[in-house]
């Protein structure tokens, strides 16, 4: 059947089509009147077109980004009428018939190709009219080319995509659930899934090798600019009979043929470098380090511990070497005065000078052996500078990850041109919650930790480690995943030691408990975050811009109205009361 609204495309028309008369369509993008003339450029998905007519009076009360659909004759724009940034800038369509298809209004709330510019806010109330931007609209179609090829390359590997429940069963995941009440069952209520966790590990159960898919997951976690409110995306992923290598060499083929395929930056090769939790959190103050930034954290509290400077002989102690500062003394205090804020006591730093003098007001509190123990830990040398935090042990590797962040970013020191990758494993199963005075599950519930039963038995419980890992690229959590723990009794164990009884076991986690005496297979997986991929590989600061219809910063959607209210009658038909 012909398309009565078009026969090309506005971008397809080239100088092949002079002479023919064709039929386009899309929304008017420009319109100008030169008098006998009127010049209109004509826009849809493809591209724009030229139109000229001097029927100027038909085409006056035309508002721009009104529909149309055009019928007219291709001809070759006059001798230096051509426009070489436009595809097709060397043609033009001479109208003799059209249609309004839909009006829009006089006046829009932002300049369409200038939407980038306005609020936020006003862009995601018009998200329609932001998407007709062909800068914005081009982000959208790039991911769906980046979602068709992590499909190809997880078939090419033999991973059978599976979709799983989004209403399904409330559980301890780590984040607030979205919850939502049942009309047959009295004050009984369902909840979006965190993620498909269990019911990936229940699959392994049902004797599927390898499975995946692009799941949509709900968490009701503050938004930042690299975290969306509500709603993600993840390329969901376990496989059975398998080890942790196992899923480090799946992810490393995932992440480094879509970078190496969407991007020419430079990327990390493969295998990516493996880095234990406790020796990034000391390096690099941080368990989602960036690689592109040279500088390493050194641990000085032996050594600056035996000065006479009396902060150092209670704290940890930290310092990070840079080479060759040529800065004002108005720097040095800009970037104490930024890790003050950040929560640290001070910043003390040590200049270093000609012949390996130290230049510092801490250098009164040091000996001849502490300043040779410091030049050889930290190889310092003429021109050098040591900067110095002291802290508390729960403090100070944040705040000198903040610090490496902070001089890496001042002083250019991060290659903008590569995309680096590793893999941060060996994580703590359990961490310490002051508020509560208790343990609790540093990163995943659902892991094995290493060394079985016999470590949760037999161990400390803050030396217990687990087999979790989190892919990292350039500062950024890429993906999270671990062995799963898919022993009962280990299971039972586990949870034991983080508060739970062997009742709340079974009942929060019923289907896992169950599965699991029917023969479980040793798996493992792993969930690289697609809309944190989509935003390196584009550069972008703020990942809600790689996302059709995302939620506002403030968690609300001006163009839906939601959150909202709703009927007195839906709430009784949930069983629900509002309180005030």
């Amino acid at each position: 059947m012909k398309n009565k609204y078009r026969t090309i495309y506005c971008g397809e028309v080239t100088t092949k089509n002079i002479g023919e008369e064709i039929r386009v369509a899309g929304w008017l993008e420009q319109k100008r009147n030169l008098g006998s003339l009127v010049f209109m450029t004509l826009r849809d998905e493809t591209g724009v077109i030229q139109l000229i007519s001097e029927d100027i009076e038909s085409f006056k009360n035309i508002t721009r980004e009104s529909t149309m659909t055009v019928t007219g004759t291709v001809r070759h724009r006059a001798e230096g009428m051509t426009n070489s940034n436009m595809k097709t800038g060397e043609v033009e369509v001479l109208v003799a018939s059209f249609e309004v298809l839909g009006e829009s209004l006089n006046v829009l709330p932002f300049e369409i190709n200038r939407s980038t510019e306005a609020f936020e806010d006003t862009r995601l109330k018009y998200r329609y009219l932001d998407l007709r931007n062909p800068k914005v609209h081009d982000k959208i179609l790039f991911r769906t080319e980046v979602l068709d090829y992590m499909r190809k390359i997880m078939k090419e590997m033999n991973f059978t995509e599976i979709q799983t429940p989004i209403i399904t069963a409330s559980s301890p995941e780590g984040a607030r659930d979205f919850i939502v009440p049942s009309r047959k069952y009295k004050g009984k209520f369902y909840a979006l899934p965190q993620a498909p966790q269990i019911f990936k590990q229940l699959l392994m159960c049902s004797g599927f090798n390898r499975y995946f898919q692009i799941a949509p997951c709900f968490r009701d976690e503050d938004p930042r600019s690299d975290r969306l409110y509500g709603e993600f995306y993840q390329l969901d992923l376990e496989m059975s009979f398998v080890t942790d290598e196992d899923v480090y060499a799946v992810g490393e083929k995932i992440f480094y043929d879509i970078f190496t395929h969407f991007s020419d930056k430079e990327v990390s090769e493969r295998p990516f470098r493996r880095i234990p939790y406790r020796e990034a959190m000391l390096k690099y103050g941080s368990d989602k380090p960036d690689l592109r930034n040279p500088l390493i954290i050194e641990d000085l509290t032996s050594i600056l511990s035996k000065s006479t400077f009396e902060p150092f002989k209670t704290s940890q102690i930290r310092g990070i070497t840079v080479a060759n500062i040529d800065k004002s003394n108005s720097w040095y205090k800009n970037i104490e005065e930024y890790i003050k804020k950040a929560g640290a006591v001070g910043l003390s730093y040590i200049k270093v000078g000609a012949d390996m003098t130290f230049k510092s007001s801490i250098d009164k509190f040091l000996n001849e052996e502490l300043r040779n123990e410091l030049i050889e830990k930290c190889g310092l040398k003429e021109g050098s500078t040591l900067f110095i935090l002291a802290d508390s042990k729960n403090k100070i590797n944040k705040l000198a990850g903040l610090l490496r962040t902070k001089l890496g970013n001042e002083l250019e020191l991060i290659d903008k041109n590569k995309f680096e990758f590793c893999i941060i494993n060996d994580f703590p199963m359990y961490e310490y919650n002051e508020e509560d005075n208790s343990w609790d599950f540093g990163h995943n519930p659902f892991s094995m930790p290493q060394g079985g039963l016999d470590a949760l038995t037999e161990d400390n419980i803050e030396n217990i480690l687990a087999y979790q890992y989190d892919f990292v690229c350039n500062g950024y959590e890429m993906a999270s995943g671990a062995v799963r723990n898919h022993d009962i009794r280990i299971m039972k164990k586990a949870f034991e030691l983080a508060g739970y009884t062997d009742e709340d076991v079974e009942t929060k986690f019923r289907s896992l408990y169950t599965a699991f005496q029917y023969g479980a297979p040793p798996h493992a997986g792993m969930a690289p975050g697609i809309d944190r991929i989509l935003m390196l590989l584009k550069d972008e600061e703020n990942i809600r811009e790689m996302v059709a219809f995302p939620l506002g910063a403030n968690g609300a959607d001006a163009m839906m109205g939601c959150p909202g209210e709703v009927f007195e009658k839906q709430l009784r038909e949930t069983h629900i009361k509002v309180r005030d």
